[in-house]
């Protein structure tokens, strides 16, 4: 497997200069050095080390969002008052989002119950855990915090404050604003393995990889901020979405040699890892280590075994695994059911077409993706549905969609052919090269003989028909 770091832009670059050489952090090397001192071979019950050796550059990571499980989650007993409260503001900063001073403003009138009247910001903390999904307005409320603080306002700031502002600044993009934060949390003896974990979540948010692992060995070297689990399953992840799959596994050996107990995350995070190199023996074994150890599956492990086996073509087990998490899936999942449908365009079942229309019934329109219609297409074509097949292209043409797949247009061609559909074909050409779609020579020549149509290939692939 080749390993290429695949971040070398200057905006990386100045942001390694800026975080590594302006803020005391080590200069990170070229090449990743080993966790262990030995050499041993990862040798896990039923995992293998092995390289990624599929030449098609992976697919998109299973895991998109997924920062907000690297920091470890410590909300504190607060009652049933204390987070409806929370809950008012959140819901009274998203309205005004969009208006920088207005959420100032609302802060700054809610400040007794957010900093006074609850030391250590318990309030305060609290709403930063519900506005995870709002990022750019949580590092806003940190930095109200921060400079409240700064303005003499007796009440110290938390670690897990601090932590939620650099988690907060690296979901906005901001690595030079995490990496401050991180000093300033340091400055007043708060460098914890919660500020760590933070900031390195923070550089594997934006593609850091190298700061990320650099800022895991200076880590390291602080007793008072040894890894924890969540620590591990950071750079298990990195490596993971960078299909470095034997780094992954020299991770995960680590753990394995500590005394940190495996997660569901751990697991998930592997599982994911050998989707994106499709190493779908080692996905399949993990996920039966799951279910045979103490660590058992969770709703986000069938739902990674549900995408690993549609991408690997295993239509028995994608369909029993459908099966555990449909309603999940019919409602939060429209990727899933795109990504099914996919794999059914692709089989050999005999119901795949009454299986394809039931999933798309469940796809709303809002999420209905144009190359859907080459899939639908092809999928019609091959099964010589003509009516089906030309209501898709009209569809298409309605959309803008444009055809660009040679192969795609040499199945919709075939089949006029096969339904002695001559005129109809004449009429699909016309409309087609109007709406930019691929029509090449090479895609069919008409030879009729003895009243048999045949199709003859020019051997001029690529010549535009005029």
């Amino acid at each position: 497997m080749k390993r290429v770091w695949r971040f070398t832009s200057d905006a990386v670059a100045q942001a390694e200069h800026f975080c590594f050489h302006s803020h005391g952090i080590p200069n990170p090397k070229p090449n990743i050095p080993s966790f262990t001192t030995t050499t041993a071979a990862f040798t896990s019950p039923g995992l293998t080390r092995r390289h990624c050796t599929s030449g098609t550059p992976p697919p998109p990571h299973p895991l998109q969002d997924i920062t907000p499980l690297f920091i470890e989650k410590r909300r504190l007993p607060f009652g049933e008052d204390l987070i409806n409260k929370a809950s008012v503001l959140k819901n009274q900063l998203v309205l005004e989002a969009s208006d920088s001073n207005r959420v100032i403003e609302i802060l700054d009138e809610n400040s007794a119950s957010l900093i006074e009247s609850h030391v250590g910001g318990s309030v305060l903390l609290e709403l930063l855990n519900q506005l995870d999904s709002w990022p750019s307005l949580a590092l806003q409320v940190f930095d109200w915090r921060r400079e409240k603080k700064n303005s003499g306002v007796d009440s110290p700031m938390s670690v897990y404050e601090y932590s939620k502002g650099i988690k907060a600044a690296g979901r906005c993009k901001d690595v030079h604003h995490a990496v401050e934060i991180f000093r300033d949390a340091a400055k007043k003896g708060m460098r914890t393995t919660s500020t760590y974990n933070a900031l390195m979540s923070a550089f594997m948010f934006n593609g850091l990889a190298k700061m990320c692992h650099e800022l895991f060995c200076d880590m390291k070297k602080h007793a008072a901020c040894p890894p924890t689990i969540a620590t591990y399953n950071i750079l298990i992840s990195l490596y993971s979405r960078l299909v470095l799959v034997d780094y992954m596994e020299e991770t995960y050996q680590a753990i394995k040699e500590s005394d940190l107990q495996l997660s569901e995350n751990t697991y998930n995070y592997l599982i994911a890892g050998y989707i994106s190199a499709s190493m779908w023996h080692d996905m399949e074994r993990v996920f039966q280590m799951m279910k045979g150890g103490p660590v058992k599956p969770n709703l986000k492990t069938h739902l990674l075994m549900l995408r690993g086996y549609g991408q690997s073509g295993n239509l028995e087990k994608m369909e029993e695994m459908y099966s555990l998490v449909r309603d999940h899936v019919n409602k939060k999942e429209i990727p899933l059911i795109r990504a099914m449908i996919c794999a059914y365009c692709k089989s050999s079942d005999s119901d795949r077409v009454k299986k394809v229309e039931g999933l798309l019934k469940l796809i709303p329109q809002e999420h209905y993706r144009p190359w859907l219609d080459a899939l639908l297409i092809k999928l019609y074509s091959q099964e010589d549905w003509l009516e089906e097949m030309e209501i898709t292209i009209n569809e298409a043409f309605e959309r803008r969609t444009r055809i660009a797949s040679a192969s795609t247009m040499r199945c919709i061609t075939a089949t006029y052919y096969r339904c002695n559909a001559i005129e109809r074909l004449e009429n699909f050409v016309k409309r087609a090269e109007c709406a930019g779609w691929r029509i090449c020579r090479s895609l069919y020549h008409l030879v009729i003989a003895d009243g048999v149509v045949h199709v003859q290939s020019l051997g001029d692939e690529g010549s535009p028909t005029h």
